[in-house]
């Protein structure tokens, strides 16, 4: 698989998640406080996620189109190292995600289900969003 085959893989892949995510979180919003708190989440988030998937996939064509040859060795060790950084870098930010969404359960949500919920919302998507980004990371092909 090529680097730019992976790509757009990536970029379905997380396109269909957060469809299935946008569908489960709107339901939720139909409860009261906790689900409702977790709801809101999943719908903010996979709204976000959406639109990377869209504009990350439509700027991958639009360089694999300017590219005199985007099957040369250093282009393509370059869009994958490239991936892969970025891969890594929100794999750590999912982390803090994680964290910060705890200590909002933990506070916040001391008082309000609500809150408690956004925060325990934000801690999934953050492990949903590790998850994803962890695998793909390890995945990235580092030549043709």
């Amino acid at each position: 698989m090529t680097i730019w085959q992976f790509n757009r893989q990536v970029s379905s892949r997380l396109l269909q998640i957060n469809i299935v995510n946008m569908m489960l979180g709107q339901r939720l919003l139909r409860y009261e406080g906790f689900w409702k708190g977790v709801g809101t989440q999943a719908v903010a988030w996979s709204s976000i996620n959406i639109a990377i998937a869209f504009f990350g996939n439509l700027f991958t064509r639009r360089r694999l189109d300017k590219l005199e040859n985007p099957f040369e060795v250093s282009v393509v060790t370059k869009e994958a190292v490239n991936l892969r950084r970025v891969l890594w870098i929100n794999t750590g930010l999912d982390v803090l995600y994680m964290v910060g969404g705890l200590i909002l359960a933990r506070t916040r949500g001391k008082q309000s289900a609500f809150a408690r919920g956004n925060g325990m919302g934000i801690v999934l998507q953050g492990l949903l969003l590790f998850v994803f980004d962890l695998v793909h990371a390890l995945r990235v092909p580092m030549t043709e």
